[in-house]
This record gives C-alpha cells, sequence and structure tokens, in this order.
C-alpha cells in the first residue's frame, strides 16, 4: 500500500537513500538499474525518521556486539520502520 510519502520530490542535488539503491539492485540480480543515477529521484529520496529513535537501536546493537549481552537490539532494530520501500510498486 502506498502512504503517499513517496510521491514527495526529493531536493535537487540529494542523493537517492542507500537501501533503496540495495533494494532496487536485489530486485533486479544483484546490478544497479541502469534508471537510478547520483541524484534522488520521488521513488529514492530521503525517507522520514526519527534520527533519536535510530541512534538508539543502533547504540543497543553496538553494544550488544560489544559485550555478548543482550540489551535490547533486536527489538529496537525491528521497531524501526522498514526503510527498503516494499511498499512502493
Amino acid at each position: 500500500m502506498n502512504t503517499g510519502k513517496f510521491n514527495k520530490p526529493a531536493k535537487r542535488g540529494q542523493q537517492p537513500e542507500a537501501l533503496a539503491t540495495f533494494a532496487e539492485a536485489a530486485r533486479h540480480g544483484g546490478k544497479k538499474p541502469a534508471d537510478i543515477g547520483l541524484e534522488a529521484t520521488p521513488a529514492s529520496g530521503p525517507l522520514p525518521g526519527d534520527l533519536e529513535q535510530e541512534e538508539e537501536a543502533a547504540a543497543k546493537v553496538l553494544n550488544e556486539g560489544a559485550t555478548g549481552q543482550e540489551k535490547g537490539g533486536k527489538k529496537a532494530a525491528h521497531d524501526l520502520p522498514d526503510r527498503t520501500r516494499t511498499t512502493r510498486k
């Protein structure tokens, strides 16, 4: 289901969202499609996100990796919004 957030035009000069580029490459046999260039399009522009939530999840995951102790990293990462644009189609 398209929520409309992908219809916003990307600002001129913005780079494509990295995960959107990786996801498109994965859908095309591991090769980046020719229509994805160096400048973001409405389909590949930055997605809105909560930076504080992302930083907290990253800190938990890194802490778990460093200490080997469960710190809630999987749940924190799972609670982040999907950044692969699987809803776009």
